[in-house]
């Protein structure tokens, strides 16, 4: 694993994060991986990082605080608030956030505390929040595995091997496998960037969604708007370590229809299975789920707009992550391996022009300014996608993969 986790941490530190403006860096990280810390945080020092702040995010002390305090306190409670993420972003800091799962810790936790803490966890940062949607600053979300998690996936494995055999599996859908993983990122996001002109040519103006699960989900994109990858956020940033999508602005208005969820969706460490959201004018006029409801309805319910979309994403059924025909659990890889949806705040970096709009304005062409965002995935292998275009109606999506 020492090779491995060298490479990986060479690749975030290089690749995914920017130091050419600011020697500060503010990781987010567990605990339980307080040694691939420890190793991120001395190499970084080499680099001449001189500022390093460590963000201890432990979901084990946030069990334990949601479990005594009610939810009117945990606005008050200094576990959730994240000021000094603002410092740092006012210092032009990178952000690396470490994610891992924690399966079913938070099973005796109510959906009402989970969707009040996730809120305050936003509305605490609110300069770091601006600045991230609007790729000002540095950050990337990145995975790291945990032992829990390891087990849950492969319990027929012994822990460390569970453990290692996770961590292989991250190196893997990361690239840190290839000879060289900042080469083989750079010549994908080249790949990705050819796909993302095709699309912005079409210049699409609405999508129709189809599959056997039941979807049948029309939506408009607003005039102006333009598709993203990765690799035209800027060479100096990767926003997710693996990101496989392509991603633009709905219309938040503008959406009708049902769509259901191909796969779980874990959020604060729960599970929302098998669920479908019906739109009207845009909103969510009607959910349900076989599992999780009520975490569902604490996520449309977060804010008034957070029952609207705020993401139109891309990806092949035939992609590395979905490839492994595993379910993971973790937003930050479920999501790269299937077509999604988010709902809650947009992309203003979608808009053409959007430094020159103020926030009424873009809330006026339809980019969603909710303080929450929560992806869910829908696509399938049998997944079509009819578009609008300039040179009218064409199948961009065709058995789950592309089709331009």
């Amino acid at each position: 694993m020492t090779e491995l986790e060298n490479k990986y941490i060479d690749l975030l530190l290089k690749r995914c994060v920017n130091f050419n403006h600011s020697k500060s860096l503010l990781i987010s990280y567990q605990p339980e991986n307080i040694a691939f810390i420890n190793k991120l945080v001395n190499r970084a020092k080499e680099y001449g990082i001189s500022d390093i702040y460590l963000y201890d995010e432990s979901i084990y002390e946030k069990h334990e605080i949601l479990k005594k305090i009610s939810v009117n306190e945990i606005e008050k409670h200094s576990f959730f608030n994240k000021k000094i993420w603002d410092e740092y972003a006012l210092k032009g800091a990178s952000f690396l956030i470490l994610e891992s799962e924690y399966p079913g810790l938070m099973d005796d936790i109510s959906p009402e505390k989970l969707a009040k803490a996730r809120y305050i966890d936003r509305i605490t940062r609110p300069i770091y929040k601006k600045l991230q949607l609007e790729f000002k600053i540095p950050w990337c979300i990145a995975v790291l595995p945990s032992k829990t998690w390891a087990i849950k996936l492969f319990p027929n494995l012994e822990e460390n091997d569970a453990y290692n055999k996770l961590f292989d599996l991250i190196c893997e859908m990361c690239m840190v496998k290839t000879v060289n993983p900042i080469e083989s990122w750079n010549n994908f996001l080249k790949e990705q960037e050819v796909v993302k002109e095709k699309l912005n040519s079409l210049k699409i103006s609405k999508l129709h969604y189809k599959n056997n699960l039941g979807t049948d989900l029309r939506l408009e994109i607003t005039p102006n708007t333009i598709w993203h990858s990765a690799g035209s956020l800027g060479e100096d940033m990767l926003v997710n370590l693996p990101t496989y999508e392509i991603f633009t602005n709905p219309d938040f208005r503008k959406t009708n229809g049902i769509v259901y969820s191909s796969k779980p969706l874990c959020y604060n460490g729960m599970f929302i299975r098998d669920f479908y959201l019906e739109f009207k004018d845009g909103k969510v006029i009607n959910y349900g789920a076989k599992e999780g409801k009520e975490l569902l309805k604490g996520i449309i319910e977060s804010d008034y707009y957070s029952s609207y979309l705020g993401e139109i994403a891309l990806i092949p059924d035939d992609s590395p992550i979905s490839n492994t025909n595993i379910v993971y659990g973790n937003t930050t890889f479920d999501e790269n391996a299937s077509c999604h949806l988010a709902l809650g705040n947009g992309f203003p970096e979608c808009i053409v022009n959007n430094k020159q709009l103020s926030e009424e304005e873009l809330l006026n062409i339809g980019v969603n300014p909710s303080k929450n965002h929560v992806d869910f995935m829908i696509g399938t292998n049998d997944l079509q996608i009819e578009a609008e275009t300039c040179k009218g109606k064409k199948l961009i999506f065709k058995k789950g993969n592309y089709n331009i």
